[in-house]
């Protein structure tokens, strides 16, 4: 017999027939009904459905939670009035969910194997931590420090066996500012986005964390064990070159494994990008470098840290949401987005009415007792805002293809986002209903949504604009709508005059999504201490998903929700415990990355600049790099788009998993090009062994992508193909 689990069964209560006098009874009733079509061999259906009833919802939601079958499970969902379901699992949740996302399991897989990050040390430049948060707790953690730990706490800050360095650089931002500067020469964090980061990466487990009852649940970091070292380089969200590299050395100095930045700078070429250069320094040492991709997407182009030696990311949603919920007068209920936060909507339906664009101030204030609808028509729901709250509306439904509302975070707004279908369907309703109404209700965390991951429409994407001969972005990661610790003393949101505090707040960005590989790195350095940086990031690459949670190909959102390219997703979507055993990994050494620069014309010059050192020659110049994907970037020479072009790629691969293995490999179809790989085998007799392979593409002039994999018995490898032109400033 089918092993029964539990689950919450959230319930239209419009839908309760008038047969009933409590939603109790009518939970029961849609039970026994199950229990008639399912075939059971105990003819005491009462007694059966009150021991599958373990709760009735009336105030937080409406539903129940039951125990059911697979059979009985599948039969509710047909039943009257069903809305939706949510397993009861007895793990749930993760307050950022993201470490559950991604498949981390405190009984299996990367989090036992790295011991959650134990002692490995994780610099993180951003501005600042809070270090009083609970996240930041020492509690269980060992008592004697890494002996390589050479770094510091400065004098304001309180460190502890968790947060064990504490260091802040702000001469080259007083040099340009000093004139406007008012700042506190401490690493406090005045600013939010370097306590959410940090925790993000390595916090401890925090229980009952929630953002004001949503998501409420326990909020954990990817590596909870990790060190955490902070440097603070970004005063007034302004952050100086000088500071950043100042900082970066001093971590190296430190002795640091992993450092994590969340910022960038703009079109800079590799030899004065402050980031390119002191992450040279940083990976020379060992130290792995997680970069984010920057918030200008979709733009084609508009990545930064396009940087070959250090890992780019990329930022995907969760598949949870933080819903509200719209129920017209034929009760049919819409699901929908919003941050309301103070209060609850009245229960009673009231008048609704659709205007528009919701231009018309005049009209607008003719509605102030009534749900006003607004059709977003530019992309931009600011003006939508400023229009209803100054026309002082009882509540709005704004139509819109938005996903990201961590941004519109205004809880005095009594509003909810719906998606374009069901904007249709809401105004057909208003449109045949003379006398339309509706009500609302708020605070629905919703998990499990599908399709999910897909790219969020702000990851910037590439190719890159300083090294297009490497493929950036190399991998995306949760960023859409974390929630992450903050400091107790900046607001989150601001309702009328009053400031509202929490000590966990939503943000959305790479930003968010870097932390969670540094996170990953953490623990695959953890499990592996002798892994390379280069072999980290191989890794974390070549064993990502490219399918979602609804087994079809993970999509962007920026792109009309078409498969998303590797120039929005990179290799794929981040899994810890695959990058725990990858099979084959692209190593690359300081050398290599130099012999690129002397294929790019660098002069020896800049070359010293990046390297900070004369050491390295350029008698071997390549623009193919050994590296865990291929980008084939075609130029305009005045030939058709349609004529046929060859390009050659050689890689070499190690064998870090079972000694003797055999590995074929396969391609994805790529219209209109043909690729093949020689050989198309690699016989491995022992573990560390190297073997080389070669990829040809031959196709026309035009954009296209697919996948090489390399599997074993064991292992599937597996890395992007794309073919592109480059930037026109190339």
């Amino acid at each position: 017999m089918a092993q029964s689990d539990n689950y919450i069964i959230h319930m239209d209560k419009l839908a309760m027939p008038k047969a009933f006098s409590t939603h109790h009874a009518w939970y029961l009733s849609t039970l026994s009904s199950l229990l008639d079509n399912v075939p059971t061999s105990n003819d005491n259906n009462l007694n059966i459905v009150s021991s599958k009833l373990i709760y009735t919802y009336t105030n937080a939601m409406n539903g129940f939670t039951a125990n059911l079958s697979p059979q009985e499970f599948e039969a509710l969902k047909t039943s009257p009035g069903y809305v939706s379901s949510t397993p009861d699992f007895p793990t749930k949740l993760d307050t950022t969910h993201s470490p559950e996302f991604l498949g981390l399991n405190p009984n299996t897989g990367a989090w036992p194997a790295a011991k959650f990050g134990e002692d490995v040390i994780v610099g993180l430049v951003d501005t600042g931590v809070w270090p009083e948060s609970e996240s930041f707790n020492d509690e269980g953690m060992p008592d004697k420090l890494p002996t390589k730990w050479h770094g510091n706490c400065e004098s304001s800050i309180k460190c502890n066996k968790k947060l064990i360095g504490a260091q802040f650089f702000n001469k080259g931002f007083l040099f340009q500012k000093s004139k406007l500067a008012k700042i506190v020469n401490s690493t406090r964090d005045t600013e939010g986005h370097g306590t959410h980061t940090s925790s993000t990466a390595v916090g401890r487990q925090v229980d009952n964390a929630s953002f004001f009852g949503n998501a409420n649940g326990s909020a954990k970091g990817v590596a909870s064990r990790a060190r955490l070292a902070i440097y603070k380089v970004v005063w007034n969200e302004n952050a100086y070159p000088s500071d950043v590299i100042a900082a970066i050395d001093t971590a190296i100095s430190d002795g640091v494994d992993i450092l994590s930045l969340s910022l960038g700078f703009n079109n800079f070429s590799l030899f004065h990008d402050p980031v390119a250069i002191a992450s040279f320094a940083a990976m020379d040492r060992g130290i792995f470098v997680s970069t984010s991709a920057g918030n200008s997407g979709p733009i084609r182009g508009s990545l930064h840290n396009g940087i070959p030696w250090v890992i780019n990311v990329a930022a995907g949603t969760l598949d949870r949401e933080i819903r509200a919920s719209l129920t017209l007068g034929n009760g049919v209920k819409l699901l929908g987005l919003s941050t309301y936060l103070t209060g609850n909507f009245l229960e009673y339906q009231v008048p609704i009415v659709f205007m528009g664009p919701c231009n018309n101030s005049t009209e607008l204030a003719k509605a102030h007792n009534k749900i006003v609808v607004c059709e977003d028509m530019g992309g931009n729901l600011s003006n939508l805002e400023f229009n209803i709250k100054a026309a002082n509306v009882l509540a709005s439904v704004f139509i819109s293809s938005v996903t990201d509302i961590s941004i519109y975070n205004d809880p005095d707004l009594v509003g909810i986002i719906i998606n374009p279908r069901y904007g249709e369907i809401l105004k057909a309703y208003i449109k045949s209903d003379s006398n339309a109404k509706a009500n609302m209700s708020f605070k629905i965390t919703t998990l499990g949504i599908k399709p999910s991951p897909k790219v969020d429409v702000y990851s910037s994407r590439g190719p890159s604009n300083n090294c297009p001969f490497v493929l950036k972005p190399d991998i995306t990661a949760p960023g859409t709508s974390i929630l992450a610790a903050w400091p107790q003393n900046l607001p989150v949101a601001y309702s009328g005059f009053q400031s509202l505090y929490s000590n966990f707040n939503f943000l959305s960005g790479t930003s968010m999504a870097c932390p969670h590989v540094s996170g990953v790195a953490t623990l695959l350095k953890g499990a592996h201490p002798d892994w390379s940086p280069a072999t980290i990031r191989s890794a974390i690459m070549t064993t990502s998903d490219i399918f979602d949670n609804s087994k079809e190909p993970v999509k962007d959102i920026g792109n009309g929700d078409s498969p998303a390219s590797p120039l929005a997703m990179g290799a794929g979507h981040i899994n810890p415990n695959k990058a725990l055993d990858p099979g084959l990994v692209y190593d690359v050494g300081s050398q290599d990355y130099v012999n690129l620069l002397c294929a790019m014309n660098f002069t020896q010059q800049q070359i010293t600049t990046i390297t900070r050192s004369s050491i390295f020659n350029c008698s071997k110049p390549s623009l193919d790099l050994n590296y865990p994907s291929f980008i084939a970037l075609f130029r305009d020479n005045g030939s058709s788009n349609e004529s046929i072009v060859t390009w050659d790629f050689f890689r070499t691969v190690t064998n870090v998993g079972e000694g003797q293995t055999i590995y074929t490999v396969s391609v994805t179809p790529i219209k209109g090009f043909n690729v093949s790989i020689f050989p198309n085998k690699l016989v491995f007799k022992e573990t560390n062994e190297k073997l080389s392979y070669k990829l040809r593409i031959e196709g026309p002039k035009r954009e296209s992508f697919g996948y090489v994999t390399w599997t074993d018995v064991k292992h599937v490898v597996r890395s992007p193909i794309v073919v592109t032109n480059p930037l026109s400033s190339q």
